[in-house]
């Protein structure tokens, strides 16, 4: 059974940091790209970050350059979103996603119907 597990979220003040962790279950680590979207209430979800695993391409959304780092364990089947200088606007609850189809990523890493499976998502809250 395919499954990906986030972890990590939690209340923090602006400017701190959090980590969350996306662990993956039931396929091969390396056939597919992790990405970590956000919702925010009453917005629609938006990607925040992607990783190919197999080679390390990264991609970010703008509003997260500078601040916001993905990283892989391999050995672990986990994906890191580091996130430092946390604003306000950052809250949010956020989910790990895998795609298998790599061709999709250049244009489309941040577009949900991209991704095949879905982790349940954990709450990131930061208070200014």
């Amino acid at each position: 059974e395919v499954q990906l597990v986030e972890s990590g979220g939690g209340l923090v003040q602006a400017g701190g940091s959090l980590r969350l962790s996306c662990t993956v279950f039931g396929f091969t680590f390396d056939d597919y790209a992790i990405g970590w979207f956000r919702q925010a209430p009453g917005k629609e979800r938006e990607g925040v970050s992607c990783e190919r695993t197999s080679d390390g391409t990264t991609y970010y959304r703008d509003s997260v350059k500078g601040r916001f780092t993905i990283s892989s364990d391999n050995a672990e089947s986990t994906v890191y979103l580091q996130m430092n200088s946390l604003k306000p606007e950052d809250t949010a609850v956020y989910y790990c996603a895998a795609v298998r189809n790599m061709l999709l990523l250049p244009t489309l890493w941040a577009y949900p119907p991209t991704y095949d499976y879905w982790g349940r998502g954990t709450q990131v809250t930061v208070s200014s």
